[in-house]
């Protein structure tokens, strides 16, 4: 079978699972229900993408692929405002083509930073924004919500009164902890360093520490 055909039949898959006479816990399901499990899927794909496994790796992607194409089933299902996979993969391309005007429209670009800079730029006048908060979501974890919310200030030209040093003197509230996480997180980002990527390296380190005793 070629490419299109397997992404065509994974759509059948669905629509026989969801339908009467399908599987009785598919059929139950709900965007909200399957929430935790996008997420899921999406950090058992960051795993198999460290741990260098390429099988692992192919089967962790088509699960993630299977959480989109799951919530597009269920979206073909509303009352009033229903939408499918093949309209999702239009919206999808129709945009990959408007952000990429150099390579769509004949725009010149200097470098990959002037492309993110378009990118930003065509984005901001396709959304309507005007604050630097618009679009980012608030339910991400804080790590990389506070990476998004500096980044975007910058990008706005928003000036933030963010602690310049990590201050670990005196007694450790939610506060004080608060502020010094936010001083090493700044202190990463104004040096071009992923905090969160920083942040997992070292936990791997600590995973083999704890490897390292255990097997003693």
């Amino acid at each position: 079978m070629t490419q299109g055909s397997q992404l065509q039949r994974l759509v059948e898959v669905m629509n026989q699972l969801r339908s009467p006479g399908g599987c009785p816990w598919d059929a139950e399901q709900t965007h909200e229900s399957l929430l935790k499990y996008l997420l899921e899927e999406s950090y058992e794909f960051v795993d198999a993408f460290h741990s260098g496994d390429r099988i692992d790796l192919k089967e962790e992607l088509g699960d993630v692929l299977l959480q989109v194409y799951f919530h597009a089933r269920i979206a073909e299902e509303h009352p009033t405002d229903p939408f499918s996979i093949e309209e999702v993969a239009e919206g999808i391309a129709d945009k990959l083509i408007r952000r990429h005007p150099h390579v769509f429209a004949g725009v010149e670009v200097r470098d990959a930073d002037e492309v993110l800079a378009n990118w930003e730029e065509i984005k901001k006048q396709e959304k309507g924004r005007t604050s630097a908060l618009d679009g980012i979501a608030m339910s991400q974890p804080a790590l990389p919500l506070i990476e998004k919310l500096l980044y975007r200030a910058e990008k706005y030209g928003v000036e933030l009164a963010v602690p310049k040093e990590v201050n670990v003197v005196g007694d450790a509230d939610e506060s004080a902890v608060g502020q010094a996480l936010l001083a090493v997180i700044a202190w990463a980002h104004s040096n071009g360093i992923d905090a969160e990527a920083a942040l997992r390296k070292e936990a791997a380190k600590l995973s083999q520490q704890i490897t390292t005793i255990e097997t003693r």
